[in-house]
């Protein structure tokens, strides 16, 4: 039986089995408690708080996924944001013991954390909120756009294979501003882009499910920020 780490993962839940987490491999995915950050568009809300113990138990994860040895290719931690648990590099070394590959969904909320655990990682999903000097608009938590660029040039700089990601809705990204930050990725080095639009099912804010989301962003937004990546998409669900 494998020897649980000394520091235990604040675990939210687990899915077992995902095709579109990682990209190319069959997954299970990891919820990690905690995030400083409280953007309007969460689907995990009631991630955001770290519980005194998490609600499933480190050791119960790692006897769950000891059994889908040959079934899965890798364990993605998610959030919540796992950055935010001290214990992400232990469970990050328990996983890769079992053979899996290791992703993460990040929105770099704590740099140094972040940086310390590139060398476990094999894929990155990279969740960038807004023009990086106007990151509160989106985070509500003052100077986030510091730590979010500082996390992201750490990855640029590691060789990590990533994607590089935005939730975009107009009230919160209009189109003059989400050009700026495509524009500003596109400089730093981006190659792999996605534009999700913000979808109402899962979210609890009033304010932003209230908004018409009809050509936004419009075709032409579309085409300019196509032109400054390699690889770029739009998802719309």
């Amino acid at each position: 039986m494998h020897a649980p780490s000394p520091r235990l993962l604040k675990v939210g839940g687990v899915t077992p089995f995902t095709a579109t987490d990682f990209p190319g491999l069959l997954a299970a995915v990891v919820f990690v408690q905690g995030c400083p950050w409280r953007c309007g568009y969460c689907h995990n809300t009631h991630l955001q708080p770290r519980t005194k113990a998490g609600a499933v138990a480190w050791g119960k994860v790692m006897s769950f996924l000891q059994r889908r040895a040959g079934l899965i290719d890798a364990v993605v931690f998610s959030g919540g944001e796992p950055t935010s648990d001290p214990a992400l590099s232990h469970a990050m070394r328990d996983v890769r013991t079992l053979g899996f590959k290791v992703g993460l969904h990040s929105a770099g909320t704590h740099a140094r954390r972040f940086e310390r655990v590139l060398p476990l990682v094999d894929w990155v999903g990279f969740d960038v909120k807004a023009p990086f000097d106007d990151y509160e608009r989106v985070t509500r938590v003052r100077e986030s756009g510091t730590a979010a660029r500082r996390s992201l040039e750490a990855l640029l700089m590691s060789g990590v294979d990533y994607e590089c990601r935005t939730t975009v809705h107009p009230r919160l990204l209009p189109e003059a501003d989400l050009l700026r930050m495509a524009r500003a990725l596109s400089q730093m080095g981006v190659k792999r882009y996605v534009l999700q639009v913000f979808r109402q099912q899962g979210s609890k804010d009033e304010a932003l499910n209230a908004v018409a989301m009809s050509g936004y962003p419009s075709e032409d937004c579309i085409a300019q920020v196509c032109g400054w990546f390699p690889r770029f998409d739009v998802r719309r669900s």
